[in-house]
């Protein structure tokens, strides 16, 4: 049986990696969260939701990256975006 869950997970494209620029977070923003993340528009047009990428920064050598980098989302929604994390500090060349 489906739960209201997985659709919802499915939507946002939780485990799935996309491709993607990200940039800081609003100053404003990020001083009302007590901390600054790094924020990436949803590939996926329907969904009304930004990305935070929140884990694995560390993997990054400069925040923000100067290019687009391989976001994984990991769910679930936080303070109005769902949560990403750094799956690679560059985009994966799609297999020919």
């Amino acid at each position: 049986m489906t739960s209201i869950r997985d659709l919802v997970s499915g939507s946002l494209g939780v485990g799935e990696q996309f491709c993607l620029e990200v940039e800081l977070e609003p100053t404003a923003d990020a001083q009302a969260r007590g901390n600054r993340r790094l924020l990436a528009a949803h590939p996926y047009p329907a969904t009304p939701v930004p990305i935070a990428v929140t884990e694995n920064l560390d993997a990054l050598e400069e925040i923000p990256p100067a290019g687009p980098i391989e976001v994984e989302v990991v769910g679930p929604v936080v303070d109005g975006a769902v949560v990403g994390r750094v799956a690679s500090d560059h985009c994966q060349e799609p297999e020919a």
